[in-house]
């Protein structure tokens, strides 16, 4: 055990200073983390169904012995390290959803210098470094002033519109002081604003009455070209920046029969929000114009919407957060986030999202992550955490 204790007030360039000290002893407890990675990646974890995942997030912390360790109404998975002071908060957290289903196989492998499975790092990665934490903390000896609240959030992904955090953070009965959402990949990641954001998917049906002689008259596929080239067609402002991204199209069964039905996936970004909306209004009129002289039934869901915010470049987490990354060689990717860190923004909590290795292949069958790097991404939440619990990330 290395027993490092942090003073109460220890400065932040001592902080960091003790970061190589660290690096040994963290990557031996490395390995207890790449174990819990591992049951975490093979539970499989659908949007909606993280019951088991949960459970087993639940049975860890409950073995390192934090307190109050519990789920909620959502899913969300919960424990509380006590700080010694305790008048402040701090709120890691990690999704432990994944966009893949319960049928397929979440076998995890480990090969020199890598580990492969289904969401490695998207994000099984970054829940179990949220539930390592505690156990990292412990064996090197550091007590936090702060009460720390572990947790692993539900319903984030897609249609689960970040739920699960914002459920928490609604009902919450005590003051939170700041926020660290942790994912998987990629180290160097940095973000401490959100971009306003919504997502929506189209659906068109050919009614079974449909009238093939009328004017304009067509398949699904042909009637949602008919909407996707309308949407491209869409002036897009440089000031403030925006973008349209188109995510999935779906239709047709092959040859000889004639497309019914058909989805398209988009997402409306921009860095202003009355711009968000105005966008989603303007596709949700295309659809019903198209739909009007075709005869089709076109309509248009949003399923998922994040408000622009966040802190300032200048704010003293945001500067905290890339002193701790450049002190360790990392060098930062600042962009705006639409994970849970806009679920704080939305609570006016100072709050980043850091990531901790590299890898490849993200949301795809083949997804793995480097190993090699996980250690220096430990470094970095740790530095991260013991930073804001010192108070150097506090605005005042």
């Amino acid at each position: 055990m290395c027993h490092i204790l942090i003073g109460m007030r220890m400065s932040f360039d001592a902080i960091l200073e003790a970061l190589p000290r660290y690096r040994e002893r963290m990557a031996e407890l490395s390995e207890i983390m790449l174990a819990n990675l591992v049951m975490i990646a093979e539970t499989p974890a659908p949007t909606f169904s993280e019951e088991r995942r949960t459970g087993f997030v639940l049975e860890r912390m409950n073995e390192y012995q934090l307190l109050n360790c519990s789920t909620d109404e959502v899913g969300n998975g919960l424990g509380i390290l006590p700080g010694e002071v305790g008048d402040r908060n701090i709120l890691l957290v990690a999704h432990m959803d994944t966009v893949f289903p319960d049928g397929m196989d979440h076998m995890v492998t480990i090969e020199p210098g890598y580990v492969s499975g289904l969401g490695i790092g998207d994000n099984s990665l970054g829940v179990a470094a949220v539930v390592t934490l505690p156990l990292i903390l412990k064996d090197l000896g550091i007590k936090l002033d702060s009460n720390l609240i572990v947790m692993g959030t539900s319903r984030s992904l897609g249609r689960g519109n970040i739920e699960g955090i914002r459920f928490f953070l609604d009902n919450m009965e005590i003051p939170i002081s700041a926020g660290v959402c942790v994912e998987g990949v990629k180290l160097g990641r940095l973000s401490y604003s959100s971009i306003g954001m919504v997502r929506g998917e189209i659906r068109c049906e050919v009614p079974e009455e449909y009238d093939w002689s009328r004017f304009g008259a067509g398949g699904a596929i042909v009637n949602m070209s008919e909407v996707i080239n309308r949407i491209f067609e869409i002036p897009l402002s440089r000031r403030p920046r925006s973008t349209i991204v188109l995510n999935s199209v779906e239709s047709g069964a092959g040859f000889n029969t004639i497309p019914t039905k058909g989805t398209v996936q988009f997402e409306a970004r921009s860095e202003s929000g009355p711009m968000v909306h105005q966008l989603a209004e303007t596709i949700e009129n295309i659809a019903a114009e198209v739909a009007s002289h075709t005869g089709a039934e076109i309509t248009m869901e949003v399923v998922a919407q994040r408000e622009p915010g966040g802190v300032e470049f200048s704010h003293p987490l945001a500067v905290g957060a890339r002193r701790v990354l450049t002190h360790l060689d990392i060098k930062p990717r600042i962009r705006p986030s639409t994970s849970e860190l806009s679920a704080f923004i939305d609570k006016g909590i100072p709050a980043v999202t850091i990531g901790l290795s590299t890898g490849e292949n993200l949301n795809e069958k083949g997804e793995r992550i480097h190993i090699d790097p996980i250690t220096t991404g430990l470094q970095q939440l740790l530095g991260l955490i013991l930073a804001v619990d010192k108070g150097y990330c506090d605005e005042n």
